[in-house]
């Protein structure tokens, strides 16, 4: 039982807890911010469109929760390949508060085998963002480990802070499969940019299989919110 407790703490310390339904209200923004602290402390983000960060920032700051990062996406859920409008999307959402960023690979074109434009693509949007850089390969799509082990390996060469499965909003979303593969990308490259398994995550066996498979292979100490985090709208609920 205490074990279990243990587990649902840390699992709770790595979660970004998400809403991205596109049709949130205040309210509702309201009651996800107030999920974001309870009995097993508190989680590592709240993740929201940009629209709804002045009102996300406004109610941690009312709660104390300067720990929790107010992170949005970009470039969502399509993935386009548009460096200059979403390089204007990275500072605007900055400028609305963002502390981190998590940003659509361009899936589509990178299996075009358009390689050259996609790393122009990352090289200009990593010049916009200065926060956190998550990007999310949505390896579903990419599907093949032999791709999305290339996509990882382009993504970190340009700068990613972390490699994200999924958006959530494609067929197939995180796979323990593609979980290990970006997982090892990341420990061949020394083990300094973060992983983040996202998309119907929903109890805390699922959570386990992909924290085990961290700690397989970068070691228990590795696994922290700086280098880790969940994905995820209903895995807080199972864990409580």
């Amino acid at each position: 039982m205490r074990d279990r407790y243990e587990r649902a703490v840390q699992i709770v310390s790595l979660l970004d807890l998400t809403s991205l339904s596109g049709a949130e209200s205040v309210a509702d923004i309201d009651a996800l911010c107030a999920k974001s602290v309870g009995p097993c402390g508190h989680v590592a983000a709240l993740c929201v469109f940009p629209k709804h960060l002045p009102r996300v920032l406004e109610n941690l700051t009312r709660m104390g929760l300067s720990g929790v990062e107010a992170a949005t996406v970009v470039n969502f859920p399509a993935g386009r390949l548009d460096p200059a409008a979403v390089a204007g999307e990275i500072r605007a959402a900055m400028g609305l508060g963002a502390t981190e960023i998590d940003l659509v690979f361009p899936f589509s074109v990178f299996l075009e085998g358009r390689e050259a434009a996609v790393r122009g693509f990352l090289a200009e949007c990593r010049a916009a963002c200065s926060v956190r850089l998550k990007v999310i390969l949505e390896s579903g799509v990419l599907a093949r480990p032999e791709v999305i082990r290339a996509a990882s390996r382009l993504a970190l060469d340009c700068g990613a802070d972390f490699l994200k499965t999924s958006t959530g909003k494609a067929a197939v979303h995180a796979t323990p499969e593609a979980a290990r593969v970006m997982l090892e990308t990341i420990a061949e490259r020394g083990g300094a940019a973060g992983f983040k398994a996202s998309g119907g995550l929903r109890t805390m066996a699922d959570a386990m299989v992909y924290l085990e498979l961290a700690e397989d292979i970068l070691g228990p100490g590795w696994v922290g919110p700086r280098t880790f985090r969940f994905g995820a709208s209903g895995l807080l609920d199972d864990v409580l």
